[in-house]
């Protein structure tokens, strides 16, 4: 009733207005005339973007604008189109020759996987070597061959069969078993176990599985096959000294490998002089690793030395963790396993042309910095790391020194017995 009475009150408002106003200025005699859109004076076009009421005129309580203004705003507005024209220009010549550039590329890579099914695989051992393959393998092994180039170029010195794979299959199937029965029962014990006991634990492998490469999201789900497969791998090297960055290292291969011959290569590739070095944490074999790796830094880089020198940063700061992972958790994926495809032609050396390669990429920002930051920053890369001009400054690395190589350098330090190890042991890094 309320609502009703309020209608007919504004109902009666509205009458008696229209009465006044008709008795001033007249009836109305039509209906009610529409207006006219305006229009913008001197325009051949009517401006969609909100940019375009700088063209508008002042309301009409404002001065109006003088024809020089008029002008001036009408140029304003000519520049802001014609910018804008310009920078959709660059960014659809940016995207064409994008899209050049990945059918290039995807052309390569089938001419190249061509190459490596053909010519290459079926005649290993006299091909790897030439010049036209060590080439090919700068260029990045094409994926689908990728995982057998691998296994090829690694080996199987420690003669592990399918069938060993098997028990040792079985051995960690059993002991995630265990270990997932007595879980329960020791998360209520309150027993004190050393730091060695703790890295070696399932426990901690699962928890270094579970961040490896999280933005896949493979290795986290529950009990997919590439996690226990991971799983396995782990187990079978939980002898080792350190578990830190194998994660990394098994995960890899497995996204590029058959299950039984990720587990081979592996177990070969962890048997090689440097992994084993830094695996087994040898703290005398790492001082060498770090002592010839400096002599090549000062080498190719003897400013950023200097620098580094002065910050007391050593390579242990920064490449540890390279070396333990084989830069799989420090660069992007793609780029990382072209790193694993050159070190997989030349060795360890790839190794540390890589880390210098890196050194020299970021070179003028490190000079910027000082210890804890320059630290940081190469313990945390980039995540945009640029594969083509990354693998430009390795190919600008020069591993001579003194008109000796990687190698010969290394086992002069061998035989020398690196005075300098007790210059170099202080440090907290490779202490700790």
């Amino acid at each position: 009733c309320r609502r009703e009475l309020g209608r007919e009150r504004e109902s009666g408002r509205e009458t008696k207005n229209d009465r006044e106003y008709d008795s001033r200025v007249g009836p109305a005699t039509g209906p009610p005339p529409h207006p006219q859109p305006t229009r913008r004076k001197n325009l051949e076009f009517e401006p969609l973007s909100t940019t375009a009421l700088i063209l508008e005129d002042r309301p009409a309580n404002l001065p109006a604008k003088s024809e020089e203004e008029s002008q001036r705003h009408r140029q304003e507005y000519s520049e802001m189109v014609a910018g804008a024209k310009r920078r959709e220009m660059k960014e659809a010549q940016k995207k064409k020759r994008q899209m050049k550039e990945r059918y290039r590329q995807e052309e390569n890579i089938a001419n190249a996987m061509v190459i490596w099914n053909t010519d290459v695989l079926p005649n290993w051992e006299s091909m790897r070597n030439t010049r036209r393959v060590r080439e090919l393998w700068w260029q990045g092994v094409p994926p689908s061959v990728r995982g057998k180039v691998w296994s090829l170029a690694i080996g199987n010195e420690l003669n592990i069969t399918p069938e060993l794979y098997e028990i040792f299959l079985s051995r960690a199937k059993e002991k995630w078993r265990s270990f997932s029965e007595t879980s329960s029962v020791n998360e209520n014990e309150d027993c004190g176990v050393s730091l060695a006991d703790r890295e070696s634990s399932l426990d901690l492998i699962k928890l270094d599985i579970s961040r490896t490469f999280p933005s896949l999201y493979i290795f986290q789900k529950v009990r997919t096959g590439a996690l226990v497969l991971m799983d396995h791998i782990m187990i079978y090297f939980q002898g080792c000294s350190s578990l830190r960055g194998m994660s990394f290292i098994a995960a890899v291969l497995i996204l590029n490998l058959e299950e039984a011959d990720a587990f081979i290569a592996f177990a070969n590739l962890l048997n090689k002089p440097c992994q084993m070095a830094f695996f087994r944490v040898d703290h005398d074999l790492m001082l060498k690793y770090f002592a010839a790796f400096e002599v090549f830094f000062e080498e190719n880089l003897p400013k950023l030395f200097q620098h580094f020198q002065n910050n007391s940063l050593t390579p242990d700061f920064y490449l540890i963790d390279w070396i333990f992972t084989l830069y799989s958790k420090s660069l992007p994926l793609d780029v990382a396993c072209r790193v694993w495809d050159v070190f997989c032609r030349d060795g360890e050396e790839a190794l540390f042309r890589t880390g210098l390669g890196i050194l020299r990429l970021y070179q003028d920002v490190l000079l910027q910095m000082d210890f804890i930051h320059s630290a940081q920053f190469l313990s945390r890369l980039p995540e945009n790391t640029p594969a083509h001009t990354l693998f430009s400054c390795i190919a600008n690395t020069q591993m001579i020194s003194n008109n000796r190589r990687w190698n010969q350098v290394f086992s002069a330090l061998m035989k020398d017995g690196l005075k300098e190890t007790d210059k170099s042991s202080s440090s907290p890094a490779l202490r700790s």
